[in-house]
């Protein structure tokens, strides 16, 4: 199994979680992460305000926002490139707890193929769904409904293939790209517990959160609930 672990070039802040990923996680190498504030390392990427899908997204993408769909297309190529049959792909903000880890890496090589697509949430709130395996309190599910954050996945390679050619345009955060499996025809599957943590907050912050003003903050809620709801109303089934 390899790993490819995301991370901006130059970021010290970062650096050392990245290198600590290295040695955690199997055949692990740095892939440079693409910087979508600037617009010649995003600009073979055709960006849309919210309309290529339904539901519509109604926000702009920022910067952050699309280079970090960028760096994840980045990596599903360089899986089809090499051939391997699936491949995790972390974010630098990830903490590993290496025994629980051990577990979910015994369930991923038993259960995973070249079509499959698991998400490794930090937060154990996709409850719902039809259980393929089970390993103590470990689950691997088809969720009905994909959570959201990037932190960690596994890909297969004929996933990735999939998701590339749903995404030569984009509107919309990869995590909720990911999301749309009536778009991408890619059925999303999650394992948790996993041993895994978020600690952007320890090393710098979020790379793509911005603050909004208080006078547009409830606007954006009402937009994002209804935005969510329609995305509830499309499940995944078994």
């Amino acid at each position: 199994m390899n790993s490819l672990i995301i991370h901006m070039p130059g970021s010290t802040e970062r650096r050392p979680n990245a290198d600590k990923l290295l040695q955690d996680l199997p055949n692990a190498q740095l892939v440079d992460a693409v910087d979508g504030r600037d617009p010649a390392q995003v600009a073979d990427l055709p960006v849309f305000p919210g309309n290529l899908h339904k539901p519509a997204y109604p926000f702009a993408l920022k910067g952050g926002e699309m280079g970090c769909f960028a760096s994840h297309r980045k990596c599903w190529q360089m899986i089809v490139d090499n051939g391997w049959d699936y491949a995790i792909v972390a974010e630098d903000d990830v903490a590993i707890s290496l025994p629980d880890m051990a577990r979910s890496l015994t369930i991923i090589t038993a259960y995973m193929t070249p079509e499959m697509f698991i998400r490794f949430p930090f937060k154990n709130r996709e409850q719902k769904g039809a259980v393929i395996a089970t390993d103590g309190d470990s689950r691997l599910l088809l969720p009905c409904r994909i959570g959201l954050q990037t932190g960690c996945q596994v890909v297969g390679r004929a996933a990735a293939k999939r998701l590339l050619a749903a995404s030569t345009q984009i509107d919309r955060p990869v995590d909720t790209f990911l999301q749309m499996h009536w778009v991408t025809g890619q059925p999303v599957h999650t394992l948790l517990p996993n041993g895994l943590s978020e600690i952007a907050g320890q090393i710098g912050g979020s790379t793509i959160q911005q603050k909004t003003r208080t006078n547009q903050k409830l606007m954006r809620e009402i937009k994002r609930a209804w935005y969510r709801t329609q995305v509830k109303l499309r499940p995944q089934r078994p």
